[in-house]
């Protein structure tokens, strides 16, 4: 037994560490080889959380240090031992992060490995998790409606968590083709979700798949810039994602509600600031039609 380095904290060693916690939260290669320089330059800066199972010692915080540490030939770490039970450490992985926060697919994990390994009800997850409800029945609905093979995407680094999030919006078979359309053409998260939005305007499966079909072969000719310009295009690419899907979403609502209230239940005035502001939006919404057609080629423009 190694003698306590400070209060509370001690050396252990790494071997023989248990990762029953690792499937909760994510740890792709970028963030393994960062932890890696870190500790190759500055040492290790904080403290490992770990909690007593058993006859062992589990990881409840710090598995990219760990990880790194082992790649580096490294046998110790120091580190705080919790004495929790399983429950309550996975309840304490929420309560460690809340400052840098889980991502929400992590949190959905976390939520179902309560829910289905642990037999917590979703009432008692909700009130020792200090959170309403409906927010855990959220994750939990978020989590089952995302295929495995997605999720594994996730935990390979292949997909952004809010990608795999994205993509829950689709039909579950049609997950899996998006999801290798979004990894190849290297989608960012708005651009996912076009691609999601383009598919769910497809009447069927078959239609759909065929959508993504098309989008995964679609080749390039244009030769292969160098990564400035790679990063300054993915980037303008990502704002014009973002603008796409915010005109979308707001044209859509704002279609609702013309639909379902009349100008004429306005009092006057009211009646009268819309009608102005409809009238001047008009010419604004052609203006952009035209050119969408123009950067589509689209041919049945007025």
């Amino acid at each position: 037994m190694h003698e306590p380095i400070a209060q509370g904290i001690r050396l252990v060693e790494l071997a023989p560490l248990g990762e029953r916690l690792a499937p909760l939260r994510l740890c792709d290669a970028h963030a393994l080889r960062a932890m890696r320089r870190s500790l190759e330059r500055h040492g290790q800066l904080g403290a490992l959380t770990l909690f007593v199972a058993g006859d062992g010692l589990e990881i409840l915080d710090g598995f990219k240090r760990v990880r790194a540490a082992r790649a580096l030939g490294w046998t110790t770490l120091l580190a705080r031992v919790c004495e929790v039970g399983l429950v309550d450490a996975k309840l304490r992985l929420l309560e460690l992060h809340d400052g840098r926060g889980l991502t929400e697919l992590e949190e959905a994990w976390l939520v179902r490995s309560l829910y289905r390994d642990d037999k917590l009800g979703q009432p008692t997850i909700a009130r020792r998790m200090n959170r309403h409800k409906s927010w855990v029945c959220r994750r939990l609905m978020l989590v089952e409606a995302i295929e495995p093979e997605v999720q594994a995407d996730v935990r390979l680094g292949l997909l952004a968590p809010r990608a795999a999030v994205a993509l829950s919006r689709l039909p579950r078979g049609n997950q899996v083709a998006a999801s290798a359309v979004v990894v190849r053409r290297g989608l960012t998260v708005r651009q996912t979700e076009l691609l999601v939005g383009e598919a769910l305007e497809r009447a069927s499966h078959a239609e759909r798949a065929e959508l993504l079909a098309r989008r995964l072969t679609a080749k390039s000719a244009d030769p292969k810039p160098g990564p400035s310009v790679v990063r300054a295009a993915r980037h303008e690419a990502d704002q014009m994602s973002a603008d796409i899907v915010k005109i979308r979403d707001v044209a859509a609502r704002l279609e609702a509600r013309l639909l379902a209230t009349p100008l004429t239940t306005f009092t006057p005035v009211a009646a009268e600031l819309v009608h102005d502001a409809l009238v001047a939006l008009s010419p604004v919404l052609r203006a952009l039609d035209g050119v969408i057609a123009t950067v589509t080629h689209r041919e049945d423009v007025a």
